[in-house]
């Protein structure tokens, strides 16, 4: 995952979400299928708008699938039993995110 959603954005598009995680669109259409826990809105046109709780579930299903290795049925099992854990660990990577962001940024300014 190389991109970051932009701060105080309500709505991404796939294409943005795609981006965020360096995958296909497919992929995104693919994982919405497949995973209950993302439920973007559709504008007028059909297209795809994702709130900031479905990057962060994209967040999720990426880090069990691509980076720990997990079997789509896997995932799912992991995140029927340990969604509470999974949300914790992940709004915890969020603050260290931001934590380094910030240091980072007071180290430039030295």
């Amino acid at each position: 995952m190389n991109g970051k959603p932009a701060p105080g954005k309500l709505f991404y598009t796939i294409g943005e979400v795609a981006r965020m995680f360096n995958v296909n669109t497919s992929l995104i259409r693919f994982w919405e299928k497949e995973f209950d826990i993302i439920k973007p809105k559709k504008n007028k046109k059909g297209n795809r708008l994702f709130t900031q709780k479905d990057v962060d579930n994209f967040h999720i299903i990426f880090n069990l699938v691509k980076e720990r290795g997990y079997t789509l049925s896997g995932a799912k099992a992991e995140l029927r039993q340990n969604k509470d854990t999974i949300d914790q660990n992940i709004e915890i990577i969020n603050t260290l995110t931001k934590l380094k962001t910030f240091l980072v940024e007071i180290k430039n300014q030295l």
